[in-house]
């Protein structure tokens, strides 16, 4: 996989529910991942297998999300080189539940005080 890739909504999906358990498997050791309205239960081993592609979609997202403070949810719809790569919140939740997943993205701020945060929506940082 190269180094960057262009956020591709379709791609952060279909890695995103590629990551989900299969009937039939045991689901009894797996990932959580918080996003803003639900926490997912990944299936570690599938989720690992993606983690060059997550990795590579996350940082093309913008300077902003790797700092230590960390940026708003809702700039997570432009990429780095200022390009609208989604309209769908659930897409950016998606990529950002898959980081969590993979222990790359983290929400500085507790969700009892999202409320106050712009717009009401967490900040996220990605790690490096």
């Amino acid at each position: 996989m190269p180094d960057t890739v262009a956020l591709d909504p379709q791609k952060v999906e279909e890695i995103f529910f590629d990551c989900f358990f299969r009937e039939g498997e045991d689901t009894t050791n797996h990932v959580a991942a918080e996003g803003l309205m639900s926490t997912i239960g990944f299936n570690p081993e599938r989720l690992e297998s993606h983690r060059a592609e997550i990795e590579a979609l996350l940082a093309e997202l913008p300077d902003s999300f790797r700092t230590d403070s960390g940026e708003s949810f809702l700039n997570a719809c432009e990429d780095r080189h200022g390009n609208q790569w989604t309209g769908l919140h659930q897409r950016m939740e998606q990529l950002f539940q898959l980081g969590v997943g993979i222990g790359k993205v983290e929400y500085p701020y507790p969700r009892e005080a999202w409320g106050a945060l712009p717009g009401g929506m967490p900040y996220v940082i990605v790690r490096p």
